[in-house]
């Protein structure tokens, strides 16, 4: 039993101790700071999901009260009845009648009402989770790609959804428990006072003994659940990184070193969770040893009262009430126990959940941004730089006019910052110093829901969820008939082999694009960008997961398609883009040529060297 009071001195002190609250030396670097949120704090913050349903709550606490009044008189009612029965021959039966309607009607009505606190508990759990986790996943939309980009996914999963069942489970639940065990330990102190004081203070003078017992208890699993629900969430990130990439894994043999390295956290997470049970386990025997004891004590000074009236006179009737009570008084202490290690993991799950909703949201709007509406699609780069990290400039001195209607191809080696700059186009990332501008407006000045709809992106690595073909294509744009959807496809050269599949447009694909094809999968996506008849569109090596001969027919529907639209193609296959307006070569974060492709040729620099490496006999 987990004592909410023992060495503390106030009250947020007590439920300190109840819970336990994380040391900060304790906590491991590169996570969300999960150590500034106080008891009250978290209390604080998850009332705010349980008052939309206070009415469930009230009902719940109300509820509980009579349920545990009801069954508080039963004691009462029995010992009556043994009164009743002073010896053989000599039984009062119409008193006895009496008091067995009056027990079966009290113990139907307890049952009712603790049938009605238990459905009031499940529904306020259920409801407040689920507003949690709404809001969680609704965090997630305002996150920047870079926290996305710097957190393991699988433990932002753990954190919306595992970590959200344990606040529901463990903290709402646990709490009405909580108050359900206060209110029986109060109303048997209440009943028992009335029948004798001398045997009452037997029972609260040894009282302490369990509440020391399970206090010592508590606090020192409470350090070991925090650690657990950590770990759980590196095991839930290093799986799905795992289960996504299998085939991967499984091309480069790399099954069992990865098998290794799961067994490696699980066992962490093992010894962590078994070192949380093994202690928070120890607190129900040790309390109940406890609890036998005043059991015992009870016994022998009732027994001492019935023959000798001293302390005070008892009637047998009122020892065996007093025997019941005292059980019942120590019960909830037993029961609030395991209460209490619900809501230690519970409160762990309730600071990384508040963690990740306090989590710096992307940067907000200006609040002079405008929606911008693009006529041109002039771009406009001056003087951009960027670096993902303050030790190393990734971006440097980037300028850059891309006129409206024009074709410009972007070429480098790996790492030299062709997506970085995509993505600053676009905004998941905001420039350092410089100056982005579409149609002469500063992108900063303009709303990012306006800016980025005026972009179509095609990327190397081709995104499907799990739908059907017609859903996927639809994505770009949701009022889109089935006919335009038909056209889109057509268009990318995906509707021959769309059709070829078991229900055409409405076969379901599964997560990822299922049983599809690479090349596949891409097609199906820039069927999705054409649906959308951007005013830029942005190609990062879109063609590179489809054949040659397919290749051609894209990138014949490509040329359609970016005929008077603005067009900014990054590609290795320079084959690709000998007919962009202007190729711009990076190197190292700068831009060290521009020109025609045979001009660049003909100069026999950098872009020429990247050439003839990839023509050379």
């Amino acid at each position: 039993m987990a004592n909410p009071y023992a060495g503390a001195g106030t009250a947020a002190g007590a439920l300190a101790n109840a819970v336990g609250d994380i040391d900060e030396q304790n906590r491991p670097s590169g996570e969300l700071d999960v150590s500034g949120y106080g008891v009250l704090e978290v209390l604080s913050r998850l009332f705010r999901y349980v008052r939309p349903h206070l009415v469930s709550l009230v009902a719940s606490f109300a509820s509980s009260v009579v349920s545990v009044v009801l069954q508080l008189y039963v004691p009462i009612l029995i010992g009556r009845g043994i009164d009743c029965m002073v010896a053989a021959g000599n039984v009062d039966f119409a008193v006895l009648a009496g008091i067995l309607v009056r027990l079966a009607v009290v113990v139907c009505l307890a049952s009712a009402t603790q049938w009605i606190s238990g459905y009031c508990t499940n529904r306020l759990s259920v409801e407040a989770a689920r507003d949690l986790r709404n809001d969680a996943y609704e965090k997630l939309r305002t996150l920047p790609l870079s926290f996305i980009d710097s957190h393991s996914h699988g433990d932002i999963l753990s954190r919306v959804v595992n970590d959200v069942d344990q606040v529901g489970d463990g903290l709402l639940q646990g709490t009405t428990q909580l108050f359900s065990g206060v209110v029986t330990i109060v109303g048997t102190l209440a009943f028992m006072l009335s029948l004798s004081v001398p045997v009452t203070l037997v029972v609260v003078v040894l009282t302490p003994l369990s509440i020391l017992v399970a206090g010592l208890i508590a606090r020192r699993s409470s350090a070991s659940f925090a650690d657990q629900q950590r770990i759980q969430g590196e095991l839930g990130g290093f799986a799905e990184e795992t289960i996504s990439n299998q085939k991967l894994i499984s091309t480069f043999a790399h099954s069992s070193h990865d098998v290794g390295t799961f067994a490696k956290i699980n066992a962490r997470l093992y010894e962590k969770g078994e070192r949380a049970q093994f202690v928070s386990s120890l607190s129900n025997p040790s309390t109940r040893l406890v609890n036998n004891f005043i059991y015992a004590a009870v016994a022998i000074v009732g027994c001492a009262c019935v023959i000798t009236s001293w302390p005070s006179p008892l009637t047998v009737g009122q020892v065996q009430s007093f025997l019941s009570y005292a059980n019942q008084y120590m019960k909830p202490f037993n029961e609030i126990s395991a209460v209490v290690t619900q809501v230690q993991s519970a409160f762990a799950s309730a600071r990384r959940i508040l963690a990740l909703l306090d989590a710096e949201d992307e940067k907000p709007d200006a609040p002079d941004a405008v929606t911008l509406v693009v006529s041109r699609g002039a771009l406009d780069i001056e003087d951009v730089c960027f670096s993902y990290s303050s030790d190393r400039e990734l971006l440097r001195d980037i300028t850059m006019h891309v006129p409206a209607g024009k074709r410009y191809a972007l070429v480098g080696p790996t790492g030299c910052g062709k997506t970085t700059l995509i993505n600053l186009l676009l905004r998941f990332y905001d420039v350092d110093s410089g100056r982005i501008a579409l149609d002469g407006t500063d992108i900063t000045r303009v709303t990012r829901e306006s800016l980025r709809s005026n972009f179509g992106m095609v990327l190397q690595d081709s995104w499907l969820f799990e739908g059907t073909v017609r859903d996927n294509i639809r994505y770009g744009r949701a009022c889109a008939t089935d006919d335009e959807v038909v056209a889109a496809a057509r268009r990318a050269h995906a509707h021959e082999f769309i059709m070829r599949l078991p229900h055409g447009y409405d076969t379901v694909v599964g997560e990822g694009g299922g049983l599809l094809s690479q090349g596949q999968r891409q097609l199906i996506c820039i069927a999705r960008v054409m649906l959308t008849d951007p005013a830029v569109l942005l190609l990062d090596e879109a063609t590179s997961s489809i054949d040659t001969r397919t290749e051609l027919k894209v990138q014949d529907a490509f040329d359609r398609m970016m005929e008077g639209r603005t067009s900014l193609v990054v590609a290795h296959r320079l084959s690709t883009i000998r007919n962009a307006d202007c190729i711009v070569v990076m190197d190292d974060g700068r831009v060290v040529e521009t020109g025609k492709h045979d001009e660049l040729l003909a100069r026999g620099g950098f872009y020429a060297k990247l050439y003839e490496s990839q023509f050379a006999r």
